[in-house]
């Protein structure tokens, strides 16, 4: 082993050991191993930063802005409205849905799919009165089956492209995952249409759907005034003012005693209560004793004459609350909006809401302007859970989002423009045609994973360029050789498949890509059949919540536990490793010429 190799494992090692500790951002971690390979010389200071040139680069961005104006266009929502009458049962909701987000997801950006679709899910699961836990972990996977049909539908897609690119000289094309890809997602679909049995059916969804099932699910701070008519009363009368619909789950007296109370707890002049309900009741509660919501500064930002509303909505990866709390964002004086209640899975609340930090997943609810809503909502990067109110409707313009990308597709797939140009092109046009404004676009794009890229794209090469690659390869290569090619088509698959939750499939793609295309080369097996492999398998993480944002997305809504995913992820991860192998065989052929 030379010194750049070993400077080079040793930089791999620390990378990979700081993923799955998990403590930093993946950005972060990603920018520090860039720096660490500039400063051991194993990557060229003239090169540090040709990541964030790359092809693979321009067109997720291109891709996310494309998705973010499909999704504010309605035309999706214009396609499915004269269905949803006649989805009654979950036995109809469930394919129908699944079917929508998996081919939705073959041509946008998986996550956006899902997304577009959330909402209309939600409002199933509230109209037929029945938990959105069967519904949404469906979803959810469907939008991973679909991404692995095209090159733009997930990045592990891409970023083979790229990985092809650089060993061959050739990237795989727009439809080049089409053959395996597609019957792997129709199959994957068809589990998913009845499989959803196997997921949990009592799980409380942390949001506003338990209206309608009387859960205390959100937890809101009021403050107890002195002309209320519950002063001097006890815990339980308040209680039993909402008809029990509603828990007092905490008392903060005098500023800094805080505790749980009991039932015969008299309450008093300015206590501030952390109340457990359904938003409902809670407004009821508020209205009969009299309470005063804490913190309450939107009505402050709008006119007397402009009409207030609430809406729910969910905390993304990739919103601006993500770690902080509400004064840190300074949502009622930039936003204009205030802090009703909170709701997040697995945990009782019991500080106050204003020194609560948000999580990924929390379920928010939230007051303002009518007017603001729906542009503070985009600028703090939530996803609401009630039906849009579109002003675009379903007319005839709506489309045009669609068409950009089909023409974007369809000049991709016939090299007449690269990838990169036509998707990047797709979203100048977005904005031209006025779905989305410049500053909407920037929001779109998931700039934590353009920073990952960009910086580990050059870190990929440094191993690759030091030998690194083909020495973990002629190890590896000595293990496969004793197993079928078959085999070792599966077991490259399975390992992209367990990296990928604890790594992200980004580094998953461009570590293991180089590694499987040299493993290949030394069996004297086709290097395109494990590049492939690499990509379904890191395209495919249905037994966490950690490992794809789609996943995530949905824990809060869903009110799942870590431990469901695999539930219905184990058996749909065999269907996938069972249909996948034998499918790129056969596509992509193992033997050499």
């Amino acid at each position: 082993m030379t010194i750049d190799e070993a400077l080079a494992f040793g930089i791999l090692a620390c990378t990979v050991g700081m993923f799955v500790w998990g403590r930093l951002a993946y950005d972060l971690i990603a920018l520090l191993a860039l720096i660490a390979g500039i400063v051991a010389g194993i990557i060229p200071m003239k090169t540090a930063f040709d990541g964030f040139s790359d092809d693979v680069v321009v067109i997720i961005i291109g891709a996310l802005v494309v998705s973010a104006a499909i999704a504010r266009s309605g035309v999706v929502e214009s396609l499915m409205n004269p269905f949803l009458p006649r989805l009654r049962t979950l036995q109809a909701q469930v394919p129908a849905m699944v079917g929508a987000v998996g081919l939705l997801s073959m041509f946008c950006k998986n996550v956006g799919a899902l997304a577009i679709f959330m909402p209309t899910a939600l409002q199933l699961s509230r109209r037929g009165k029945r938990y959105p836990g069967p519904l949404l972990m469906p979803m959810s996977f469907a939008s991973l089956l679909g991404g692995l049909v095209t090159l733009i539908g997930t990045s592990p897609n891409i970023l083979i492209a790229k990985v092809r690119a650089d060993f061959s000289g050739h990237p795989f094309g727009m439809f080049d995952f089409t053959p395996v890809g597609l019957p792997v997602a129709i199959l994957g679909c068809l589990f998913l249409a009845f499989g959803y049995r196997l997921v949990p059916r009592n799980r409380r969804p942390a949001g506003g759907l338990d209206a309608a099932f009387n859960l205390a699910a959100y937890t809101t701070e009021a403050r107890l005034p002195a002309g209320s008519p519950m002063v001097g009363r006890s815990v339980r009368e308040l209680e039993r003012a909402s008809d029990g619909e509603v828990v007092v789950g905490t008392i903060l007296r005098e500023r800094y005693r805080r505790f749980v109370p009991a039932a015969e707890s008299l309450l008093n002049d300015g206590d501030v209560l952390l109340l457990q309900g359904d938003p409902d009741a809670l407004e009821r509660l508020v209205a009969r004793a009299r309470l005063q919501l804490g913190r309450d500064e939107a009505p402050a930002h709008a006119a007397e004459a402009e009409e207030i509303s609430v809406v729910e909505a969910v905390v993304t990866a990739d919103s601006t609350l993500v770690a902080r709390t509400q004064d840190q964002v300074s949502l009622g004086t930039t936003h204009g909006l205030s802090l009703i209640a909170l709701s997040r899975t697995g945990e009782q609340i019991t500080r106050r809401l204003h020194a609560i930090r948000f999580r990924i997943g929390d379920v928010v609810l939230l007051r303002g302007a009518s007017k603001q809503i729906p542009d503070a909502l985009g600028a703090l990067r939530v996803l609401p859970l009630a039906e849009r109110r579109l002003t675009l409707g379903a007319s005839h313009r709506s489309f045009l989002p669609l068409l950009v990308l089909l023409a974007a597709m369809a000049a991709a797939a016939t090299h007449t423009l690269s990838p990169g140009v036509a998707f990047i092109a797709a979203a100048a046009i977005m904005v031209v045609l006025r779905f989305l404004t410049m500053e909407e676009a920037y929001h779109t794009v998931e700039w934590h994973v353009i920073v990952l890229l960009g910086a580990l794209i050059p870190v990929s090469h440094a191993i690759q360029t030091t030998g690194g690659t083909a020495l973990i390869a002629h190890n590896l290569q000595g293990v496969l050789h004793l197993v079928p090619p078959e085999a070792a088509l599966a077991i490259i698959l399975v390992l992209a498949m367990v990296l990928t939750p604890f790594l992200h499939n980004a580094p998953t793609v461009l570590m293991l890509g180089p590694i499987a295309a040299s493993i290949a080369q030394q069996l004297h097996l086709n290097p395109d059949a494990f590049l492939m492999a690499v990509a379904l398998g890191a395209g495919c993480d249905f037994l966490t919540p950690i490992g794809h944002q789609c996943n995530t997305l949905i824990y809060g809504p869903g009110g799942y536990r870590f431990g469901d995913y695999w539930r219905l992820g184990l058996p749909l991860s065999v269907i996938v490793v069972a249909s996948g192998v034998p499918l790129i065989t056969l596509v992509w052929g193992l033997r050499v010429g």
